[in-house]
């Protein structure tokens, strides 16, 4: 199973995992969340994604995070490039909750496969309902 590192403003990488859980509780081990907070320190986010990484990465692993740009993305962007030749990791930004329970679904697949998969899950899960009144 392909690992998962949900980086994001908090409270919402915890809920992302509460809610990816709460149908695929066997995926625990796989998926772990880092709420990043405006008392963090540069140094202390880096750390605690270095060390989340690391508990779920196997060897590959997909960082979701909330926002392009923003320092959620940031850190795993960092992360990413320090990671090493022997692990892979890709990043999406936009992390929703059709996107996290596809790639649960599918975790099975190659890293460049899962990218896809949860970009489609993503898009997918995005509809404007018609207005029934």
């Amino acid at each position: 199973m392909l690992g998962i590192l949900i980086i994001a403003h908090a409270p919402l990488a915890s809920s992302l995992q509460a809610v990816a859980l709460h149908p695929f509780p066997e995926k625990e081990k796989h998926i772990e969340a880092l709420d990043i907070s405006s008392s963090m320190t540069s140094e202390e986010m880096d750390t605690l994604a270095c060390s989340l990484l690391h508990k779920v990465r196997n060897p590959d692993a997909l960082i979701l995070t909330d926002v392009l740009g923003a320092t959620p993305y940031n850190v795993a962007q960092r992360l990413a490039q320090n990671t090493g030749e022997r692990h892979r990791v890709k990043i999406i930004a936009g992390v929703n909750v059709p996107m996290l329970w596809r790639v649960l679904c599918y975790g099975s697949d190659a890293l460049d496969s899962m990218l896809e998969c949860a970009l489609k899950g993503a898009i997918q899960g995005i509809v404007a309902s018609p207005n029934l009144l």
